[in-house]
């Protein structure tokens, strides 16, 4: 029973998940997402898109990895892909919120997710990388869908968003393709803060 109740204990701390909510908004620029939601809404990317992967990948693992990634934020809270301050201390932030809350499962689990959360943050391996990519690519999607809320609200220019989405090509250099082409179509239709000029 001791088993089952460190897994319980587990399940009910990561329902948190759901009260970190992001910079980015949902497709209909209604509200901001949080991060239950942005792991959802990874997976299924993820599921769907799996056939694009640069190199062969297990799914499965990619769909673990899509489903954990985030839960490091319950205690590291969300660091903003484009706040270079946040991001100095991202990794050791991350890394204790790491310990904490798999180390509320049973050892055995708390190895293989700590491994598994690692292994997506060293980005080496076919499914890192292609996880990565579908990581990227989730928040230009909204963005564009939400005519650029969050890009505006947050003064993200045009090129910042290149820079950053370029990075979809490890993983899937097709995604990168297509992402990259969406990107020029909607260059000069207002989604982007014109940052530019200022």
């Amino acid at each position: 029973m001791e088993r089952l109740f460190k897994q319980l204990d587990f399940i009910i701390e990561a329902d948190k998940l759901k009260n970190i909510i992001r910079r980015n908004y949902i497709s209909d620029g209604s509200k901001r997402e949080n991060d239950a939601e942005h792991s959802w809404y990874f997976v299924l990317t993820a599921m769907i898109l799996s056939e694009y992967a640069n190199n062969e990948i297990d799914v499965h693992k990619v769909l673990k990895m899509s489903i954990i990634h985030d839960l490091v934020e319950i205690y590291a809270g969300d660091t903003f892909i484009y706040d270079e301050q946040g991001k100095e201390s991202q990794k050791e932030r991350e890394r204790i919120a790491s310990e904490k809350i798999f180390g509320l499962l049973p050892e055995d689990q708390k190895i293989y997710y700590l491994e598994l959360w690692n292994e997506f943050e060293n980005n080496i391996t076919n499914e890192s990388k292609f996880a990565r990519s579908i990581d990227r690519i989730v928040p230009v999607l909204l963005n564009m869908k939400s005519n650029g809320i969050g890009w505006k609200e947050n003064k993200i220019g045009y090129a910042q968003v290149y820079e950053i989405s370029s990075r979809i090509a490890g993983g899937s250099s097709r995604l990168w393709h297509c992402i990259k082409e969406k990107l020029e179509e909607n260059k000069d239709k207002g989604l982007f803060y014109n940052n530019e000029l200022q």
